[in-house]
């Protein structure tokens, strides 16, 4: 049979978490999952970063497709529209093909979806991604520009 004296050390071991301690609890889960966020966002960024500099050699190498069959690249005027539709403006391209280089129609766009920015004198190019801010220049890691040229 048990005792009182039993019976309080029963009661006493059920006791729950007082307050203070279930609110230190979350401030240390709440501290953890913010390091946890960063590195997620940071990876995050680093592919979108990495995605860019893949985009940017693939276009390369249709503009590289256009410039063997059209004799120079699409102009700055002409920009990359030039590789879904045949260009009315500018040197004539006789050998573009039926079905343009892109297929699909449709210019893609940088992992944040803004459109690439190019610039040709029908000799060079260049195709720049304006980074995760928008903008031209960029002073953080992810803002920074990506250019064709930097690859």
């Amino acid at each position: 049979m048990l005792k009182r004296a039993d019976v309080k050390l029963i009661v006493k071991s059920q006791r729950g978490m007082s307050l203070v301690e279930i609110l230190i609890a979350l401030t240390l889960l709440a501290i953890a999952g913010t390091f946890v966020v960063q590195n997620v966002f940071q990876s995050l960024e680093e592919g979108k970063v990495s995605s860019t500099k893949i985009q940017i050699g693939k276009i390369g190498e249709i503009l590289r497709d256009y410039r063997r069959k059209c004799g120079s690249y699409p102009s700055t005027d002409q920009g990359l529209d030039a590789l879904i539709a045949k260009p009315t403006s500018g040197k004539e391209c006789k050998k573009y093909p039926p079905n343009a280089f892109i297929e699909s129609g449709k210019i893609p766009a940088d992992p944040w979806e803004n459109e690439f920015v190019y610039e040709s004198d029908g000799k060079r190019y260049e195709l720049v991604s304006l980074g995760s801010d928008g903008e031209e220049g960029g002073e953080e890691e992810f803002d920074k520009d990506i250019s064709s040229k930097d690859l």
